[in-house]
């Protein structure tokens, strides 16, 4: 059996572009015996993190303490499945801020990663990461007006858990009308069915 999750950080939910492609793209892609986990960070939102967590982080409490309890659920969520699919829009440059809070919850020393004199040292399986960024405008190529702190910002803090195999496909320009989310959708399509044949050989 192949475990997929899905994250969808965005406000549009099961409705945006990026979740119907990367639907699409696991139905297409030919994987026997599929199983799915969606995670929708907005429709269920994470809790925060707040003062207790924060002091028994630092505090030596046992990894299974109440003050992860939430920590831990999604750490190990992320461990028992083979590829990772994110849906996200770009907020403001950057990721939005249920994606960072997932994050926040994930990076956790002495459980995702441990804090060497090199830096951080990832104790997360690598495995297939697929990631749709949606922005109105555009943030990559030619025509890009603004600067992109998602894509480096992303794929720094999942290599510091040991996720290194991370793929970026841009749904961008998504205000400009119809023909350019056809047009953005065909292209992320195209580099979606390139990638992911090649990812699911090596599982």
């Amino acid at each position: 059996m192949t475990r997929i999750l899905v994250l969808n950080s965005g406000p549009y939910s099961d409705a945006s572009h990026g979740y119907r492609l990367a639907m699409e793209a696991i139905a297409a892609s030919g994987i026997d015996n599929v199983q799915i986990t969606e995670r929708d960070l907005v429709k269920s939102p994470l809790p925060p993190i707040g003062r207790d967590y924060a002091i028994a982080l630092t505090s030596q409490t046992a990894p299974d303490a109440k003050e992860f309890a939430w920590s831990e659920r999604l750490i190990v969520e992320l461990e028992q499945h083979d590829m990772l699919f994110i849906v996200t829009p770009m907020h403001n440059f950057t990721v939005p801020a249920a994606l960072k809070l997932w994050l926040d919850h994930v990076i956790r020393i002495n459980r995702s990663f441990h804090a060497t004199p090199q830096g951080k040292v990832g104790l997360i399986k690598d495995r297939a990461t697929f990631v749709l960024v949606s922005s109105g405008g555009f943030h990559v190529g030619e025509r890009a007006k603004q600067a992109d702190f998602l894509t480096p910002y992303l794929r720094y803090a999942l290599a510091s858990i040991g996720i290194s195999d991370v793929h970026f496909f841009p749904l961008q320009g998504l205000v400009f009308g119809p023909e350019a989310v056809a047009q953005a959708v065909q292209e992320a399509r195209q580099g979606l069915s390139e990638k992911l044949p090649l990812s699911i050989a090596c599982l």
